[in-house]
């Protein structure tokens, strides 16, 4: 494995730890945790995976990408068909497609997929050094 592979699925595996411990954070600002700093958390680590497979695509690319998409699942949260319903009465299927369409997401979508942009390139500056 190559040391930007690494480098990269070690960052996964930290934002995915902090993700998943964002959901059952019990305190202060409990719910802002639970939803808001989680959706950050949750467009830095599609941006991570998504670098992981395609490693030579543009950051900027990868996380306008990931912007866009995570902005078209938040309007899919609209939509209520059964088959979706089935998937979002689960842990997963709530963390990765959500159920409830709030438009201050758009927000933490775009820091999120900002911080993902900075962090493949910070990724990328310290591999080529």
């Amino acid at each position: 494995m190559n040391k930007a592979k690494l480098v990269t699925l070690i960052s996964i595996i930290i934002i995915t730890s902090s993700g998943f411990a964002s959901k059952f954070y019990a305190g202060h600002r409990e719910k802002w945790f639970n939803d808001s700093f989680g959706g950050l958390l949750y467009e830095v680590f599609w941006c991570l995976v998504i670098s992981l497979i395609l490693i030579k695509t543009k950051p900027w690319k990868i996380a306008s990408s990931v912007f866009t998409i995570t902005c078209i699942l938040e309007f899919l949260q609209l939509w209520h068909p059964k088959f979706l319903e089935m998937i979002r009465s689960t842990f997963i299927g709530k963390t990765i497609i959500g159920t409830t369409f709030v438009p201050s997401d758009f927000i933490y979508y775009f820091i999120g997929s900002l911080a993902g942009w900075i962090f493949l390139k910070k990724i990328r500056t310290f591999i080529d050094s």
